[in-house]
């Protein structure tokens, strides 16, 4: 009979076990606490948005062009023939919902969310196919004040979060629409003049998205891109006014920036603010919160004209950042020993945790073997069962740090075991 192949993981997936699973799921359940607590001091309301949504949201919202929409997208036809993906971030299905569900009437409308997002991409370090993000916006505030009160909070999650050192806030402004054509009719240019010496990815990238040939990392781009203009020397008295809000904000609040002008967002209904808190310690991918004001995304919806700002967090990049946490460990292990034995350590075991002692039962191997597993799993005693303690009425509690034993009344078992 032919052997059966088992199935592999899918690439960029996690199985956890045991230490784990128990630790990664301690420092997650850590952020998004850390994430819901904050967020309701700036006054955030939870909003659920599908984990799927029409295939048309995300490439209206995030642009045909971009790598997440024509490479990244988990995409596929339902049963009924319609073209659905599973969401590769949070902005667009909270703007569709923002024009489909009449949430308009809230506006100014402060939201906030966490779950899991799905994108083909190579994995890195603290980068999945399957992973999660925590996400703030603010809809319908065209106002500095938002993106100010939208970077403050993140401020703030990354302190309470033990993560702030060696985090720094980089800043730009992309500014309104009129700067923005002109700064990039400049860029064109400069890119044009020397098209001959971009790699072929940012030729590709000049007719379709040229900003983002200034974050390019190869390095036949990097002189190039160095050289360009900023969009300083096209910034409308508007546009630097907001600017000047922006920071004036930040640095009222005691939030620390670095002003980067090279950070930019490709599609063209972004406007104003962009920003990235960057860490040096996961290496090259370094960035573990980022965001921007898309004024243009929820027209592009075909939603009314509404200016917006948010940002996204992954939830596993600052779980790798925090701590160690420890592990919970059992109290106490109980070793049966004989089938008169176990049955009365059911008993025991299930009145213990009730009385809210974590307890584990060593119940396979001989003795030797289950007081080892019980000393390794770091438990503070072990309760022995077996006949002769049975005909006595008692149990055998032997701590496992000293290795002293005592004789204890099983009648009067659960109340020492509460009372060490």
């Amino acid at each position: 009979m032919a052997k059966i192949e088992t199935p592999r993981p899918v690439r960029g997936t996690q199985d956890m076990l045991g230490g784990t699973a128990e630790a990664f799921q301690e420092r997650f359940a850590h952020v998004v606490a850390t994430f819901d607590r904050v967020r309701k001091l700036y006054g955030f309301q939870r909003v659920e948005v599908p984990v799927f949504e029409s295939t048309a949201v995300f490439a209206r919202s995030l642009g045909e062009s971009t790598d997440v929409v024509s490479k990244e997208m988990y995409t596929f036809e339902d049963r009924g023939g319609d073209s659905i993906t599973l969401r590769p971030e949070f902005t667009a299905g909270i703007s569709r919902a923002y024009i489909t569900e009449g949430w308009q009437q809230f506006a100014p409308l402060k939201v906030a969310t966490h779950g899991p997002l799905f994108r083909y991409e190579r994995p890195q370090k603290g980068r999945f196919r399957q992973f999660h993000q925590l996400d703030a916006e603010i809809l319908g505030a065209g106002e500095p004040a938002a993106d100010v009160e939208l970077l403050v909070l993140a401020d703030q999650l990354l302190r309470e979060l033990g993560v702030s050192e060696g985090v720094t806030l980089n800043l730009n402004t992309l500014g309104d629409a009129e700067s923005r054509e002109a700064w990039r009719a400049a860029l064109i240019a400069h890119f044009e003049a020397h098209r001959g010496e971009l790699s072929e990815e940012s030729i590709d990238r000049l007719a379709k998205n040229p900003l983002r040939i200034l974050d390019s990392k190869d390095p036949r781009d990097r002189p190039i891109a160095d050289s360009a203009p900023d969009i300083d020397a096209y910034l409308t008295d508007e546009a630097r006014s907001f600017f000047d809000k922006v920071t004036s904000g930040l640095d009222a609040a005691g939030v620390a920036w670095e002003r980067n002008s090279r950070l930019v967002r490709g599609l063209d209904y972004y406007r104003h603010t962009a920003f990235e808190f960057i860490t040096d310690r996961l290496g090259a991918q370094g960035t573990v919160l980022g965001g921007g004001r898309y004024d243009g995304l929820i027209e592009n919806l075909g939603g009314p004209s509404t200016p917006a700002v948010g940002w996204a967090a992954g939830i596993e990049r600052l779980a790798m950042l925090i701590d160690q946490p420890a592990i919970d460990k059992p109290q106490i292990v109980l070793i049966p020993m004989g089938e008169a034995a176990e049955a009365k350590a059911t008993g025991i075991i299930a009145d213990l945790r009730r009385a809210g002692i974590a307890c584990d039962m060593g119940y396979r191997g001989n003795m030797k073997k289950r007081m080892q597993r019980a000393n390794a799993s770091g438990a503070a005693c072990a309760i022995i069962l077996g006949d002769d303690e049975l005909a006595r009425g008692e149990a055998a509690v032997r701590n496992l740090g000293t290795g002293e034993q005592q004789a204890v009344a099983l009648d009067a078992l659960i109340g020492t075991m509460t009372a060490l």
